[in-house]
């Protein structure tokens, strides 16, 4: 999902806005027991909660995709193992009285959308399978909404037409929030004009993990995928998304920049220098700009980055040695986004004892040279120089001269 498409239904958790159907939840102690569950019409809910669990949602849509925001493709072969239509038609109208097929993941999300969240029995399993897959210290509050968007047109230049509709989008989206014990404190009564210890309390926080399911791409249903968030992106919780999305997910945004940095150590060599490190972050900078339109994350796959590496000066024979390191550092079929894998807002040089930091338009103001036999990195000073905040001179003179 794009920015954009994120941002249109991020939009819709507002008093004005709203068209959530329904809410569900259930409250888990720290020994995964079921402690109490909600379930009711989200329109019926006083004002105040209503704040609340709206402050939840758009929880679920913050973030920055591709690093805890991830759009996850269903398998092929996930979808393809669903019941048979004939089967499912015949379990909708009337109930087996044996034990009912176990549907995969995304036939269970599907037949729980469906539902509108009016199925206890479906609820109680999707309760019942995040308890015994979603490791958690500590309390926490399973959270389910259901929602019909009419998604409104818009004409040739954008521009929305509240009026017309080009489609409806039904949705559920989840999440899974700590359940925690309010901080001690002093409070003040207002009945006995005193202060008194407070009494603490258990509060529902910001959630740790959601999901959107369908994704909305394109301003379109998309049952092939599915909008995971994680608050952590270094932690996205991958045997819990395996068991109960069913969908593979990426590497973390940290593991693509470790892996890409391993690759291109691996693939210079001795080559590996200060002035090819630049030659490949100013790539990296010219084509960010070039792509500063695009709704979606540059995604870079193999050949895309070896055409990078050549553009940028790696010699052949290094080339050569390219799809053999890819493979063994990230995998043949691995893509890495670029905002993970290069920082463009900063040049940084860091020794043991030294850091600095370029300006990335700028990295032509630092060079290496040998100095009395010693390899140094050389900063070309111009314009007002700071050290700590003090406005220090450069030029003869400025270390002071003998009399």
């Amino acid at each position: 999902m794009t920015k954009q498409d994120i941002s249109e239904i991020k939009k819709l958790f507002t008093p004005r806005n709203c068209s959530i159907t329904r809410i569900c939840g259930c409250y888990v102690d720290g020994e995964k027991n079921k402690k109490t569950e909600l379930k009711q019409a989200f329109l019926a809910l006083p004002e105040e909660e209503m704040f609340k669990y709206f402050e939840i949602l758009r929880k679920v849509l913050s973030g920055t995709p591709g690093k805890n925001l991830l759009t996850l493709d269903f398998p092929l072969a996930l979808e393809m193992a669903g019941l048979p239509a004939q089967e499912a038609e015949a379990a909708e109208e009337e109930p087996s009285p044996g034990p009912a097929p176990t549907p995969n993941a995304h036939e269970f999300l599907m037949r729980l959308k469906e539902s509108k969240l009016k199925d206890d029995a479906l609820l109680e399993q999707y309760y019942d399978s995040v308890i015994e897959n979603y490791e958690y210290v500590g309390n926490y509050l399973i959270l389910l909404v259901h929602d019909v968007y009419d998604v409104p047109g818009r004409t040739s230049d954008n521009i929305e037409m509240e009026d017309a509709s080009d489609e409806i989008y039904e949705y559920i989206l989840s999440c899974i929030c700590p359940v925690e014990l309010s901080k001690p404190g002093l409070s003040y009564d207002a009945e006995e004009n005193t202060f008194h210890n407070r009494n603490r309390d258990w509060v529902v926080a910001l959630p740790e993990t959601g999901f959107l399911f369908p994704a909305f791409n394109d301003r379109s249903s998309d049952i092939h995928s599915i909008l995971y968030y994680s608050k952590n992106p270094e932690e996205l919780r991958e045997s819990f998304v395996d068991t109960l999305l069913g969908c593979p997910l990426p590497m973390s945004a940290e593991s693509q920049k470790e892996t890409f940095q391993a690759l291109i150590e691996d693939t210079l060599g001795e080559d590996c220098g200060i002035e090819l490190v630049k030659n490949i972050h100013e790539k990296f900078t010219e084509l960010a700009e070039e792509q500063k339109e695009a709704p979606e994350p540059l995604v870079l796959d193999k050949n895309e980055v070896k055409t990078i590496l050549a553009d940028s000066g790696v010699a052949n024979d290094r080339l050569s040695e390219f799809d053999r390191h890819y493979d063994e550092t990230a995998g043949e079929n691995a893509a890495l986004l670029m905002n993970n894998v290069m920082n463009l807002k900063n040049f940084e040089v860091k020794t043991p004892d030294v850091v600095i930091k370029v300006n990335p338009e700028r990295t032509d103001l630092i060079s290496t040279r040998n100095i009395d036999g010693r390899e140094c990195l050389v900063i070309e000073l111009g314009g007002s120089i700071m050290v700590n905040g003090i406005t220090v001179k450069s030029g003869p003179g400025s270390e002071g001269e003998d009399q």
